[in-house]
């Protein structure tokens, strides 16, 4: 139902950033829980952070103070902002769409790579 593209994903040098990028396909999109997901090698996907239709918002305790997880209901798109990046946050992003009404959808991926 909903079709998700990521993008923004890279070889970055720890501490340094990067801003992904989701952007959802066809209506619904503000009311839409959105969510970013990684899957490191070797581990499970887990959540990494998510922002409901009134913008409130999760973080896992890996990433609190580093990542900031935002939405623009405009351009049906929502964005992770990873700052003082480490090793450990190498992983492929997911971003993932759930609503009541559209179900739930998920992107395939993108990758970050965390060097040194």
């Amino acid at each position: 139902q909903v079709q998700l593209v990521e993008s923004g994903g890279g070889l970055v040098q720890a501490g340094g950033s990067l801003r992904l990028s989701c952007a959802a396909s066809g209506s619904g999109f503000s009311i839409s829980t959105m969510g970013w997901y990684r899957q490191a090698p070797g581990k499970q996907r887990e959540l990494v952070a998510s922002i409901n239709p009134g913008a409130r918002t999760v973080y896992a305790d890996s990433v609190k103070g580093r990542f900031t997880i935002s939405r623009d209901n405009a351009k049906n798109t929502v964005y992770l902002q990873m700052n003082g990046l480490k090793v450990e946050d190498t992983g492929v992003y997911y971003c993932k769409c759930a609503s009541l009404l559209m179900g739930t959808s998920w992107g395939q991926g993108t990758q970050v790579t965390v060097s040194s």
